[in-house]
């Protein structure tokens, strides 16, 4: 396995840009694992299933191109509601995972960002990262996200979806959001986008310099 970036965190925290940034940093693919939840989940509402059914949610990843994980619908806030709750799916995850690992089995690397990337698909990343913000701060930014997007929104819906989406993720049986015991976490509560990839990229650039240091077996 070559050099792996594991981006963990919750919705709206600020872990997509950071993870697209690292990738061009150090010239690494990138994995958004999100849209693979969402493109699952937007596969089983076209298709008339039930985003609370396993079967049906197994079903469309199982059938999942992941190379068809393009456009705007995908940032949408329906597309990140489905998305939540197919993740609690165990079959579903299963499916997933696979694929996941495959990617970061990728030479030189890879840059994975999600949820359980630094505890279920990449436990032995040599770096991780778990970014995290205060719920009123991510929402804000997903307010204005969505709005940039022109879809019509209400900031207190939206902060009722970021709790709902965090008590969904952290609660559910099958790999629950959480930090890796030996993930180091960046809260990008009162920083601006430029200031956190900062920080991100020295948090890897310590992850980095251990690494090579170390046998690669």
């Amino acid at each position: 396995m070559g050099f792996v970036i594991a981006v963990d965190g919750p919705a709206a925290s600020g872990k997509g840009t950071i993870a697209a940034r690292l990738g061009a940093l150090y010239g690494l693919p990138v994995l958004d694992s999100g849209l693979l939840y969402r493109a699952i989940g937007l596969a089983v509402v076209d298709g008339g299933g039930d985003l609370d059914d396993e079967a049906d949610c197994a079903r469309a990843a199982r059938i999942l191109d992941p190379a068809s994980l393009e456009g705007a619908r995908f940032r949408t806030r329906a597309a990140g509601e489905a998305a939540s709750r197919v993740a609690v799916h165990p079959a579903v995850r299963q499916t997933l995972i696979e694929f996941q690992r495959a990617f970061a089995r990728r030479e030189p690397g890879a840059v994975i960002d999600g949820r359980d990337i630094g505890t279920v698909i990449v436990p032995d990343a040599p770096a991780k990262l778990y970014v995290t913000a205060s719920q009123t701060a991510r929402a804000t930014r997903r307010w204005r996200q969505l709005s940039g997007l022109g879809e019509a929104t209400d900031f207190a819906a939206i902060l009722a979806d970021v709790q709902k989406r965090d008590a969904r993720d952290a609660a559910r049986a099958a790999a629950p959001m959480r930090p890796a015991d030996d993930a180091v976490l960046l809260d990008t509560t009162d920083l601006d986008i430029d200031s956190a990839f900062d920080a991100a990229r020295r948090i890897v650039e310590d992850a980095r310099a251990r690494w090579e240091q170390s046998p690669k077996g």
